[in-house]
Parts: C-alpha cells; sequence; structure tokens
C-alpha cells in the first residue's frame, strides 16, 4: 500500500484541496502540501492520526486493504456500545435475526 496515495485518494473523494485537507486536520498546509508532492515523504505518527481523523476513519480502517473505509456513524458506534453489554446468548439471538 502506498500510505501518500491513499491519502490523496481520500481527500479526492472528498473534493477536498490540500489547504482544505490541512484545515480539516489541523495542520499546516506546508506540511501537507510536503508529504503530498515530496517522493518518498511518509507522514509521522501524529500527522497520520490526524488525517484519518479528517477523512473521520481509524488508523485501522486506513491500513486495512479491501475494506470499507466509510466512518462509523454515531448511531452505529451507540449500536455497537450496546451490543457489547450484551450476554453471549442475546448477542447469538440479535445475529440471528439479521442473517434473516
Amino acid at each position: 500500500m502506498d500510505i501518500v496515495e491513499k491519502i490523496k485518494r481520500l481527500r479526492d473523494e472528498r473534493g477536498w484541496s490540500t489547504n482544505q485537507l490541512a484545515l480539516e486536520a489541523e495542520l499546516t498546509q506546508s506540511t501537507v502540501s510536503t508529504l503530498l508532492t515530496k517522493q518518498n515523504a511518509l507522514p509521522s505518527l501524529d500527522t497520520l492520526t490526524r488525517l484519518c481523523g479528517a477523512f473521520g476513519i481509524s488508523l485501522a480502517q486506513f491500513f486495512a486493504e479491501d475494506e470499507d473505509t466509510e466512518p462509523v456513524t454515531a448511531q452505529e458506534k451507540a449500536l455497537l456500545g450496546q451490543f457489547r453489554k450484551l450476554s453471549d446468548k442475546k448477542k447469538k439471538a440479535i445475529l440471528h435475526l439479521l442473517e434473516d
């Protein structure tokens, strides 16, 4: 995986300019511009974390090759939180219900 190319693709999918990405990620335009234009440039972990936050994805989602990189909504997070509180029996019942 080319990290910089993936950042460019995620930026382009949102229709953002380099400046807009910098604003969303709370980074300087210089930092983002250098990353996107300099050959063999790699972001620091902090920079990549900020970029992922701007895209609304986690680092794990960023590095997932074939998985969906859509951001998790607040409603989905709440649902997952409630699901985790259930007993194993109730979890199985819900999964069975969803499979139908």
